[in-house]
């Protein structure tokens, strides 16, 4: 009897708690605008519903490829091409938070930089860029 209760309160907090993480991501990209803002940039107004779920199902795929450990054997390449997709969505959520905080230009008003924020803003990319190089092919050997 007490295994099946504690089997059930930790199935019912494991639900609880993926309601509450997925509660608050989903309210993050409501607050940051990310789906409308990226068919405004790419001018895809009648792709609204595919972006929507296309995040959705790459939500439902990578919360089952990390509960169930997939993986997929295969070239390096691929662990690149997956890498690849995976920085332009941070990228773009990092891009989307900083539009709506206006974090850049404040930086740069404050540090008397306006003329240098085209070069501000590559030393932040390239330096994230190189960061995630050094972690994955040389912190991680």
């Amino acid at each position: 009897m007490t295994t099946l209760v504690s089997q059930a309160a930790v199935v019912f907090l494991g639900f609880a708690g993926g309601i509450a993480v997925g509660t608050g991501v989903i309210a993050l990209f409501i607050v940051l605008d990310m789906i409308p803002r990226l068919a405004q940039v790419t001018r895809s107004y009648n792709k609204v519903h595919w972006y929507e779920g296309a995040m959705i199902s790459g939500s439902l795929l990578g919360t089952a490829a990390d509960f169930w450990d997939w993986s997929v054997p295969g070239p390096w390449i691929g662990s690149g091409i997956v890498g690849l997709f995976n920085g332009i969505f941070i990228g773009m959520l990092a891009a989307a938070l900083t539009e709506v905080l206006n974090v850049l230009p404040i930086f740069a008003k404050r540090l008397y930089m306006h003329k240098y924020m085209t070069q501000l803003l590559y030393a932040m990319v390239f330096g994230k860029v190189a960061g995630s190089l050094f972690e994955w092919f040389i912190y991680r050997q």
